[in-house]
């Protein structure tokens, strides 16, 4: 009986599942494995011995590509009771040392970093003001955006903080820092609608060409400023699997199609809210993504987000066992 049960389990190859679970009536216990969806075809082969108690695992994985999820590879079910400890994908090399964080160097960096900030969450209205709305978490920023113009106001509204923008020589300001770096039609339209053809800017209106930047170009830091409008760094680890996530959700098609040009990732349309989301979803999106923001820091508050989905990346890195305690301890600290 026992070399019929032992034949069984051996014959249990390449078997393309997401979720299985294996009972055997003799150790009286269930032992969980688990497959996630990759772009290729991911088989287990299963070797079950009932002498020793111990299931034991060799995963191969067929994809063009790495997922950014880490697969189950357990030594014996008391592991599971303990702590869960995964075996991950080798992962691309990034330094461990966190450079040291800066802002915009010049009026061109700074322009930008504004440019995405407004496409973000900044709007033209017909007062002629720029309003520019950020998290209550972002007061400083908010206040280094404001002394930066050297114009404007800041208000408190529920959870939001306002950067308020009406003065002539203010907007007139930050038309000029943003020109030629602002990417959507949308915003180039609030421009000139709502400001430029109003009579008390027809003279400004004369001396500017109001330009888009229609570049594959995102090598500067205006993303950036995009990032801490629009995007969120997610750490998942549910005892099943640990993902890194980066988001970004907005209206504008061809911006998810850049960035998803620029850093990899995938795109979706997001039927309830009528916006497409741009997900990076596998690890070499996530080494671009911290290549990325290593050079052009972010400013608001999502800094730390991104510190610790880069951290945990790193300790991914090493190709050590990796337990689920260790990346929860990044995750809360």
């Amino acid at each position: 009986m026992k070399n019929l049960k032992a034949s069984i389990f051996k014959d249990m190859v390449q078997l393309n599942i997401r979720f299985l679970w294996l009972k055997h009536p003799e150790v009286g216990k269930n032992i969980s494995f688990l497959t996630l969806p990759y772009a290729g075809i991911t088989s287990i082969n299963i070797t079950y011995s009932i002498f020793k108690n111990i299931v034991k695992k060799v995963i191969t994985k067929r994809s063009q590509s790495a997922g950014n999820s880490i697969i189950f590879s357990t030594e014996s079910s008391e592991t599971l009771r303990n702590d869960i400890v995964l075996k991950p994908v080798k992962l691309k090399f990034i330094s461990e040392h966190v450079p040291t964080h800066k802002k915009p160097f010049n009026d061109s960096d700074f322009g930008y970093y504004l440019a995405g900030l407004i496409e973000g969450n900044g709007h033209f209205n017909n007062n002629q003001q720029l309003v520019i709305v950020f998290n209550f978490l972002d007061h400083s920023l908010a206040y280094y955006i404001k002394k930066k113009i050297g114009f404007g106001i800041i208000r408190k509204v529920k959870n939001d903080i306002l950067l308020i923008i009406d003065s002539k020589k203010g907007l007139i300001k930050v038309i000029n820092y943003i020109n030629n770096k602002i990417r959507t039609e949308n915003k180039k339209n609030q421009i000139l609608i709502n400001i430029l053809n109003h009579k008390n800017y027809l003279e400004f209106n004369k001396s500017i060409n109001l330009e888009l930047d229609l570049t594959n170009n995102l090598n500067n830091y205006w993303l950036t400023g995009f990032a801490d409008a629009k995007a969120s760094f997610k750490l998942i680890n549910n005892n099943i699997e640990v993902k890194l996530n980066f988001q970004i959700n907005q209206k504008e098609k061809n911006i998810s199609i850049l960035i998803k040009y620029f850093l990899g990732g995938n795109i979706k349309w997001n039927v309830e809210t009528e916006d497409y989301s741009y997900i990076s979803d596998n690890f070499d999106s996530a080494k671009r993504i911290i290549n990325y923001f290593d050079k052009f820091h972010l400013l608001s508050h999502k800094h730390v987000d991104f510190l610790k989905w880069r951290k945990v990346y790193c300790y991914l890195m090493e190709g050590k066992d990796i337990k689920f305690s260790k990346v929860k301890k990044i995750i809360n600290n």
